[in-house]
C-alpha cells in the first residue's frame, strides 16, 4: 500500500502533461461534487433562518458550486502538482478569470432575485419579470466581460468607443423597441402594475399579468388564453388595477321586483341572504356589512342593487352564482315576486 502511495505521489510530482491534466480534472470534479453537497445544505439552512423562498436562494447560488469547484481544482493543481512556470502563470490567469466570472454571476443573480421579490406578487409563482432579469443580467455580464478582457491586458477603451458609437446607431434604428423596453421598466419601477395583478385595459382586455419582457406584457385571461400587449401601450393606457391598493373589491348585483312587494321585507330578507353568503362562502369577505340600495322605479317594477365584497375580482362570477341561487330560493319561500318581463 505504501509503495502505491509513493508511486502515485511520484507520478503527480514528476509525471508528464497528461498526468497533470488528468489530476487537475480529477481535482475539479471532486471540488464540484463536494461543493454541490455543501451548497445544498447551506440553502436548506438559509431557508429555515430567513423568509426568502428556496427558489430565490437556488437562483442566487446558481452555477456557484461548479465555478467554485473549478477554482478549487485549479488551486489544488497549482499547490500539489510540480508544474512548469509557464503553466503556473497560465493557470493563474484562468483562475483570475473564473473569479471574475463567479462574482459576475453571483451579482447578477442576487440583484435580479431581489428585484423579482420586490416587484413581483408573492402569491403568484407563475408571474415573472423577465425584463428585469434580462436587463440586469446583460448589464452585469457586460461589466464582467470588460473586467476579464482588462485582466488579460486587452485595452477596453477602443471597445467602449465602438460600443458607444454602435449604441447610438442602434438607438436610432430601434426606437420602437427601446420605447417598449423603457416603458416596461418604468411601469415596474413605479409599481403601477405588479406581476400577478389582475388588470383591465380600456379596450376591454382583462386578466392577470404573468410576464413583462423587453418588448411585451403578457396577460392571462380567465379562460387561460394569453393576451400580448406592447409595453408602451400598457404605460400609456387607461387601465384598472383590481389588486391595488387591496385585492378586495365591492360588487353590485342588480335585482328587480314587482310593485306588490313589501320593500322593508324585501330588504330584510335580501340582507339576511347576503350575510349568509359572505359568512359561508370562501370568496366573500367575512364581517363586511352588505347593503341594499333601491335606485329606480320602472314601468313594471322597482330595481335595487345588493352590495357585496369579495376577496378578489376573479371571484366575482362564483360569488354572484352562489348569491343568486340562494336569494332566488329564499324569495320563493318568502313570497317575494321577481319581475318577469314578457317581451
Amino acid at each position: 500500500m505504501d509503495s502505491v502511495i509513493t508511486m502515485l505521489k511520484f507520478e503527480l510530482e514528476h509525471g508528464g502533461p497528461h498526468v497533470h491534466f488528468a489530476a487537475m480534472i480529477l481535482f475539479i470534479i471532486i471540488g464540484i461534487f463536494v461543493l454541490h453537497g455543501i451548497f445544498r445544505l447551506f440553502i436548506e439552512v438559509l431557508c429555515r433562518v430567513t423568509k426568502v423562498p428556496r427558489d430565490s436562494w437556488r437562483n442566487i447560488f446558481r452555477f456557484m458550486p461548479t465555478l467554485l469547484g473549478i477554482l478549487m481544482g485549479i488551486q489544488m493543481a497549482k499547490n500539489i502538482l510540480n508544474l512548469p512556470p509557464f503553466v503556473q502563470e497560465m493557470l493563474s490567469y484562468h483562475y483570475h478569470s473564473v473569479v471574475i466570472i463567479t462574482v459576475t454571476f453571483f451579482c447578477a443573480h442576487t440583484v435580479s432575485s431581489f428585484l423579482k421579490d420586490k416587484l413581483s406578487k408573492s402569491g403568484d409563482k407563475q408571474a415573472t419579470t423577465s425584463i428585469l432579469t434580462t436587463v440586469v443580467d446583460l448589464g452585469v455580464y457586460v461589466m464582467g466581460i470588460l473586467f476579464i478582457l482588462s485582466s488579460y491586458g486587452i485595452s477596453i477603451s477602443p471597445l467602449l468607443t465602438a460600443l458607444g458609437a454602435g449604441g447610438l446607431a442602434s438607438a436610432l434604428a430601434l426606437q420602437d423597441t427601446l420605447a417598449n423596453l423603457f416603458s416596461g421598466i418604468t411601469t415596474l419601477v413605479s409599481k403601477q402594475v405588479h406581476m400577478g395583478d389582475y388588470i383591465r385595459l380600456a379596450g376591454g382586455e382583462a386578466g392577470r399579468v404573468v410576464d413583462m419582457n423587453w418588448r411585451n406584457t403578457t396577460i392571462r385571461t380567465s379562460t387561460g388564453n394569453m393576451v400580448i400587449v406592447p409595453n408602451k401601450s400598457i404605460a400609456n393606457a387607461t387601465l384598472t388595477n383590481y389588486e391595488q391598493p387591496l385585492a378586495e373589491c365591492t360588487i353590485f348585483i342588480p335585482i328587480t321586483i314587482t310593485y306588490n312587494n313589501d320593500l322593508d321585507h324585501v330588504e330584510e330578507v335580501t340582507l339576511k341572504v347576503a350575510r349568509y353568503i359572505l359568512d359561508h362562502s370562501e370568496y366573500g369577505v367575512t364581517g363586511f356589512q352588505p347593503l341594499v340600495r333601491y335606485d329606480k322605479m320602472g314601468d313594471y317594477g322597482i330595481s335595487f342593487n345588493v352590495v357585496l365584497r369579495i376577496r378578489n375580482i376573479v371571484d366575482e362570477a362564483v360569488l354572484k352564482h352562489q348569491f343568486i341561487k340562494e336569494v332566488y330560493s329564499t324569495y320563493k319561500k318568502e313570497g317575494i315576486e321577481l319581475l318577469v318581463r314578457h317581451d
